[in-house]
C-alpha cells in the first residue's frame, strides 16, 4: 500500500506569493502554465507583488506535491509545445480561501502579505472580509500597546534614540489601523461591498477572451 504524504498550510516550501497567485486564479478556471503567466501580467500582479518568473513551474509542482492542485488534461494545438492544463483541487480552493483570511487576519513582518491578500480580496464575501479585518484591529492595538509600553519603560534608560525604530513602527502600524477601521466601516455601511460569484464570472469570462486575444497575436 503506498502512503501519501499530506501537506497542510504549514508545509514548507510551497507558501509563497507566487503559489498564493496561482491557487486564486485557478479558483476562476482552469489554465496552463503559459495562461497563468499572461494573465499575471495582464492583472499586474508581478508589478504589484514583485513575482519572480522563474518560479512560476517550481510553484506549480510543488502545489502538485501538496495535493492543491492537479493536472485537468494535456493536449497540443498545431505545432506548438504540448500544454498541460492545472485545476484547483477542493483542498487547494480550501486552503486559498483560509490563507488569505489568516493574512487578512494577523499582522506579519513583511507588510506585502497583507498587500497581496487584499490583492485578491473578491475571493472572500464581504462579510467574512469584515470579521477578519476586525480580528487585525485587535492585534494591531495590541501591537501598538506593547510598543507604547516599551517606550514608556525604556526611553529614560535607554534614550529616544535608541529606540526611535520604535516610533516607526507605532507610526506604521496607527496609520494601517486607521485605514483598516475606515474599511470595516465602509463594508458595514454597504458602500464597499461585492458579489463574489458575480465577480468570479466576469473575471473567468474576462480571462477566456484576454487569453483567446493572445493565443490570435501568437
Amino acid at each position: 500500500m503506498v502512503i501519501v504524504k499530506r501537506m497542510g498550510r504549514k508545509s514548507i516550501g510551497w507558501k509563497n506569493l507566487w503559489s498564493l497567485t496561482v491557487l486564486v486564479f485557478l479558483r476562476l478556471k482552469p489554465m496552463h502554465p503559459y495562461e497563468l503567466q499572461s494573465i499575471i501580467r495582464m492583472t499586474h500582479k508581478d508589478d504589484f507583488l514583485h513575482l519572480n518568473p522563474g518560479s512560476l513551474y517550481n510553484s506549480i509542482e510543488r502545489l502538485l506535491s501538496a495535493g492543491l492542485i492537479e493536472v485537468a488534461e494535456t493536449n497540443r494545438s498545431g505545432k506548438r509545445p504540448e500544454r498541460t492544463i492545472y485545476r484547483i483541487t477542493s483542498q487547494g480552493s480550501t486552503e486559498a480561501i483560509q490563507w488569505l483570511r489568516e493574512l487578512l487576519e494577523k499582522p506579519t513582518l513583511d507588510s506585502m502579505w497583507f498587500f497581496a491578500a487584499l490583492s485578491f480580496l473578491p475571493a472572500l464575501d464581504p462579510r467574512d472580509t469584515q470579521e477578519r479585518l476586525q480580528t487585525r484591529v485587535g492585534h494591531l492595538e495590541k501591537e501598538i500597546e506593547n510598543y507604547k509600553q516599551v517606550l514608556v519603560t525604556m526611553t529614560s534608560r535607554a534614550g529616544r534614540l535608541n529606540l526611535i525604530e520604535l516610533e516607526y513602527a507605532i507610526a506604521l502600524r496607527t496609520a494601517e489601523l486607521r485605514w483598516v477601521k475606515q474599511i470595516i466601516k465602509e463594508l458595514d455601511s454597504h458602500t464597499l461591498e461585492w458579489d463574489p460569484e458575480l465577480l468570479r464570472k466576469h473575471a473567468a469570462q474576462f480571462f477566456t477572451l484576454c487569453l483567446s486575444e493572445a493565443h490570435i497575436k501568437d
